[in-house]
């Protein structure tokens, strides 16, 4: 059955749909020896697909995992600059799996890597408003009132963002552990609407994505998802 090139090449778990077309429009895809062009469907059962002269290769069984990334780590599978990666401590889950999305290197928590193209373009796409849930402990001469403001904050940098949820879990004197909930997901997000406010951000750890939980997971640790996970994800895609 033919399928737009973008989508197979995302099932391929070579990269998002997104990066796909970039390639596609880059020259560097062909069929049956011709280079494609944005729009072109192919069935990967009869037609040769070639990504870079490499044929793609339709995975059956997609993998999905969860990891609790620790702080100092960035969530890359190669660092130029030689810090350590998300790679090396899922090097043992089998096969190539890419991290869905950003936490910078200072935050922890929690992490999808998948070879499931299609799906982590769905999660990390907008038009699906998943919940992003940190545990954020910060430091603040007036926590109260900064934490009124975090909630009606709809603009960061002059950029317009949604309202977060914010909740305070416990006050002791100038400190506090709020957790935030966001959809957007932008740099370094957090830590930039905290500091809007008066408030400097001394831990980050994202405990949830969607129904996907970290829950006691050990900084460093990895877990396959759940099946209700997985299927949550698959019908994003």
């Amino acid at each position: 059955m033919k399928e737009r090139l973008q989508k197979l090449i995302s099932a391929a778990g070579i990269a998002s749909r997104r990066s796909a077309e970039t390639m596609i429009t880059e020259g560097r895809v062909t069929v049956n020896g011709e280079t494609a062009t944005l729009g072109m469907s192919a069935d990967p059962g009869t037609d040769e697909i070639l990504v870079d002269g490499q044929p793609i290769t339709i995975a059956r069984k997609r993998r999905y995992i969860v990891l609790n990334k620790p702080r100092g780590y960035v969530t890359t599978m190669k660092d130029e600059r030689g810090r350590p990666t998300v790679a090396e401590l899922t090097q043992d889950a089998g096969g190539r799996l890419y991290p869905v999305g950003r936490l910078d290197m200072d935050s922890e928590g929690l992490v999808i890597l998948t070879d499931d193209g299609a799906a982590a373009n769905a999660l990390m796409h907008p038009k699906h408003e998943v919940d992003k849930v940190y545990s954020v402990f910060v430091q603040g001469s007036d926590i109260k009132a900064a934490l009124r403001q975090l909630q009606q904050m709809d603009s960061l940098e002059g950029e317009s963002i949604r309202p977060p949820k914010v909740m305070l879990i416990e006050l002791k004197g100038t400190g506090a552990e709020i957790q935030i909930t966001i959809h957007e997901g932008k740099n370094r997000q957090i830590r930039r609407m905290c500091k809007a406010v008066g408030l400097n951000v001394s831990r980050l750890i994202r405990i949830a994505e969607g129904p996907v939980l970290l829950g006691e997971l050990p900084a460093g640790k990895w877990r396959n998802m759940t099946k209700d996970e997985i299927t949550y994800l698959r019908e994003l895609a």
